[in-house]
């Protein structure tokens, strides 16, 4: 199979039209003055590489609710890359992040540029948070600009408006629950509005809307969108804390470090024992934590059993949006291409 999201050159499609769309906006900021450059090389930097799933899940929407190819739905689905990169930049402010795919995080990337003047990593971080709030209205540009007619974008308007509600409601829980106790409920709650809806959910009501579809489609798509989504994030956690830094392309101590509210720690302290509470406790949110620490937290979280949990929780949602669609009278091709995503979504490699 050439491509893994169901249509041949989607992948490549999306990508063709961001780097256009980033290219000419680029081309317009340096046109006000050259010396923005640093914003232009971060711009492009977050928006070069991606899987590119939420575009792919939009896409299928559109074309789940009956619609034919479209050069113009493409780009419509490209512009949730768009909200993806935005909410990346924002959320490595938030966690300190240093790596992505390898390479520094915008707010850490662009301290060279002030690395001779006063206060580099607050103006970095401010230039960064710009750069973000940019990626979130060019997410809107693009969508209104993609060539669909009004009529049809005007059904996705209100769409537009829940998934950035609900985004960053979803971060913000994230920063009022780290460091808090234990709580899986709380945590799957983070998830699903930081994470899931955005992720899945929402790409597919926006392009199943933008197609016309009837409300049940809609609820099919939230019936598979909710628990794939949760599935991606918890498999994300996994990744995060097991998984090599050479494929991951960011620390494994992330999650750690950041005192993050996952669902995989909070099962962990569920479980522990009171010395091992103890250990959590003064590791979590450690800003620097050594190769023995880490080793430490992964045997207390597979001693606990929480891996294991996190595997079958994964599963357990998996099976359970995979079976959403079927009896659902999708097409042939949005219901195939609908469940390799799945997989897509959730058997990456650590």
């Amino acid at each position: 199979m050439s491509d893994p999201y169901g249509r041949p050159g989607l992948k490549s499609r999306v990508d063709r039209e961001l780097e256009r769309f980033v290219g000419a906006e680029a081309e317009a900021l340096l046109a006000l003055d050259d010396g923005l450059a640093p914003l232009v090389d971060v711009l492009t930097a977050v928006t070069a590489r991606g899987k590119r799933l939420r575009s792919a899940f939009c896409y299928w929407g559109w074309r789940a609710a009956g619609q034919p190819d479209s050069d113009a739905m493409v780009r419509a689905a490209a512009s949730m890359e768009l909200v993806h990169a935005a909410a990346v930049v924002h959320d490595d402010i938030i966690d300190e992040s240093a790596l992505r795919h390898g390479l520094p995080t915008a707010h850490v990337a662009l301290r060279e540029v002030f690395a001779d003047g006063p206060r580099p990593k607050a103006r970095a971080r401010s230039m960064a948070m710009l750069a973000g709030d940019l990626l979130m209205s060019w997410a809107g540009q693009m969508f209104a600009g993609c060539g669909l007619p009004a009529a049809y974008l005007g059904r996705a308007r209100g769409l537009w408006a829940v998934l950035a509600r609900e985004l960053i409601a979803g971060e913000a829980l994230e920063i009022l629950h780290t460091e808090g106790e234990a709580d899986v409920r709380r945590s799957m709650k983070v998830i699903r509005y930081k994470t899931a809806k955005y992720t899945v959910e929402h790409p597919l009501h926006i392009g199943a809307g933008l197609g016309g579809a009837h409300p049940a489609l809609r609820e099919v798509f939230t019936d598979y969108g909710l628990p794939l989504g949760e599935a991606f994030q918890l498999r994300d956690d996994l990744i995060g804390l097991f998984g090599d830094p050479a494929t991951t392309g960011k620390p494994n101590t992330d999650d750690i470090s950041a005192a993050r509210p996952t669902a995989l720690i909070a099962l962990t302290r569920q479980a522990a024992t009171p010395a091992e509470q103890a250990e959590l406790t003064a590791l979590l949110g450690r800003r620097t934590l050594t190769a023995p620490q880490l080793r430490r937290v992964r045997a207390v979280v597979e001693r606990t059993g929480a891996r294991d949990r996190v595997e079958d929780m994964i599963s357990e949602r998996v099976k359970v949006a995979v079976c959403a669609l079927d009896g659902a009278g999708l097409p042939d091709v949005a219901h195939r291409s609908l469940t390799r995503l799945a997989d897509a979504a959730t058997d990456r490699p650590d």
